[in-house]
């Protein structure tokens, strides 16, 4: 069977770049590209070696897509290829199952390197000597998929029935997982919740989740 690697990247050019990168490492390969976390999710119900994922699409934004995707195809490496560069966000995706993390600024050589230690099965990080277990994550990862959405929606200011319409489901579910998603955090309120969410985005550091 041949071999699938999966760009997902909504810059064409970048895809592009990547696509020279894995050529050398994956020679053989059939490189499927996608512009979107849906067109990599619909790519990947057929096998893949591989999939390059950029955390900033049209559909995405952060975290939470490596932990959708490690939650449906826990068997595929997720290699994440972003330009965010803080160290926490390097570490939470190492917490939530990345196999590599790559910074857009790291040269072809070091992309090579990164991607012939996944298909030797090894994983790769950039090296920040601060790597550490965040507890909050190992929380917010034993939420549901159901779950993370409707704490998404909290996030963004959505009450409950605007929450239940925007899912199709009915107001009671949506409180019924609000009590489970404060169960599961550790928090009392949407606020403590919503603070504790912030640490899957990449764009600016998250909020402390111990202030009120």
């Amino acid at each position: 069977m041949t071999e699938r690697i999966i760009i997902a990247d909504d810059h064409p050019l970048f895809r592009a770049a990547l696509g020279h990168a894995v050529a050398s490492v994956w020679p053989d390969a059939t490189v499927i590209e996608a512009s979107s976390a849906g067109e990599a999710r619909a790519a990947l119900a057929e096998p893949a070696e591989c999939l390059l994922l950029d955390l900033h699409m049209e559909d995405s934004n952060g975290l939470s897509v490596l932990m959708d995707v490690r939650q449906d195809y826990p068997a595929v490496p997720v290699v994440i290829v972003s330009a965010s560069e803080e160290p926490r966000v390097y570490s939470a995706a190492a917490q939530l199952g990345a196999a590599a993390f790559i910074p857009k600024s790291a040269s072809l050589p070091v992309l090579r390197e990164a991607l012939q230690a996944v298909r030797e099965g090894d994983n790769w990080f950039p090296d920040t000597g601060d790597e550490v277990e965040d507890d909050d994550l190992a929380r917010i990862s034993s939420l549901t998929p159901a779950q993370r959405r409707i704490l998404e929606h909290m996030r963004a200011g959505l009450l409950n029935k605007q929450i239940a319409y925007e899912l199709s489901i009915s107001e009671a579910t949506v409180k019924a997982h609000i009590t489970a998603i404060f169960r599961k955090l550790n928090v009392i309120s949407r606020t403590q919740a919503a603070m504790l969410a912030a640490k899957l985005d990449v764009d600016q550091p998250a909020a402390d989740s111990t202030t009120s």
